[in-house]
């Protein structure tokens, strides 16, 4: 099968918890198929009014998301279609952004790219030691454009320069929580997740009124994302088709 039609998006809706899980082989990266999916899936839950809290996490025990599908990016060979791709990860990250509900990362290994993307655009995240974090875009040509606002307003200006700009080497769990991209680190996962339970189990408690306010104030000043996103995925569509981004990334492929 088509690498890029591969993976799944799974939601299971349990007592105001809605768990959304994504999943692909190629170590939790995302084409274009999954990511519509997966904003699709938290619109969704954000108008249901059953579901009160949104887990963001995905399958596996190794790597939580490598990113963009290396095999679809490869592919992309016209603007528009390279600023559609991009798009992908633009309306992911507004869709946590507008669905109204409060969405907690859960993030169990290293996360590259559009990883960080979601590791940032998410309103609370728990992650293990091993999660790792690179902005690897610029080591290809691209450069983060799309998950840019998110993860600088997260971790603030000199931060994301610092991924940014050192694209090819990892930062620690410890780094990134003291950054602000991480609430919470732990030893295992085991003992992720039993914080995570207990967590949402309180969360579950309290007033969803005021978590929707908390939710609309945490988001403040970005009205205007849809736009600049959009700008932002036109910036890397265009990027990704030069001679630079093509043969790296089909280097990658080979390796």
């Amino acid at each position: 099968m088509d690498k890029t039609q591969q993976g799944h998006i799974q939601c299971q809706i349990d007592d105001k918890l809605a768990t959304i899980e994504f999943y692909h082989p190629s170590h939790n990266s995302l084409p274009s198929k999954l990511l519509k999916e997966l904003s699709d899936c938290i619109l969704e839950c954000g108008q249901n009014d059953d579901v009160l809290i949104i887990i963001l996490k995905s399958a596996g025990e190794r790597t939580f998301c490598a990113g963009a599908s290396f095999d679809e990016l490869v592919s992309i060979n016209d603007a528009d279609t390279g600023k559609t791709f991009f798009l992908g990860f633009a309306n992911v990250i507004n869709a946590i952004r507008k669905c109204g509900k409060i969405v907690i990362g859960r993030i169990h290994g290293k996360a590259v790219g559009g990883g960080v993307g979601l590791a940032s655009a998410v309103d609370y995240c728990m992650a293990t030691k091993y999660a790792s974090v690179k902005l690897s875009e610029l080591a290809v040509g691209i450069g983060p454009f799309v998950i840019g606002p998110s993860v600088q307003r997260k971790i603030g200006l000199s931060s994301f320069s610092h991924l940014a700009i050192n694209a090819t080497e990892w930062q620690t769990a410890e780094w990134a929580q003291g950054k602000g991209l991480f609430q919470e680190v732990f030893d295992t996962t085991e003992q992720l997740d039993a914080y995570l339970t207990s967590f949402c189990e309180t969360l579950k408690n309290m007033n969803p009124q005021a978590l929707s306010q908390l939710k609309n104030i945490f988001w403040e000043g970005t009205e205007n994302w849809d736009e600049l996103l959009a700008e932002r995925a036109e910036t890397s569509g265009k990027l990704v088709l030069s001679p630079f981004s093509k043969n790296t990334i089909q280097k990658f492929l080979k390796a």
